[in-house]
């Protein structure tokens, strides 16, 4: 794999897992003030576009969504698609 690719990649996964991280946070924070919440469906669209690391984040270090197996359960199955995906891109 050359190596544009993997720097694109590793921006790419970065930034999802930014973006994935400060969605939790700014939900908890909403949850907490009684505020507009981000949905549910944007939460889990997010992982699933690469942020996996950062939902799993946001569940370990901010207790959020930490308690919901349904958030558990697809941040970690998004994490393993991307990785199965990679793995597989790289063993040909």
């Amino acid at each position: 794999m050359s190596g544009d690719v993997v720097r694109i990649a590793t921006v790419y996964y970065a930034a999802t897992t930014l973006v994935t991280f400060a969605l939790y946070a700014w939900d908890k924070r909403a949850a907490r003030n009684g505020e507009r919440r981000v949905s549910e469906r944007t939460l889990h669209l997010w992982a699933w576009l690469g942020g996996g690391v950062g939902a799993l984040a946001g569940q370990m270090i901010l207790r959020h969504k930490s308690q919901r197996m349904g958030f558990v359960l697809s941040a970690w199955l998004a994490l393993g698609a991307h990785a199965g995906v990679w793995w597989w891109l790289n063993s040909g």
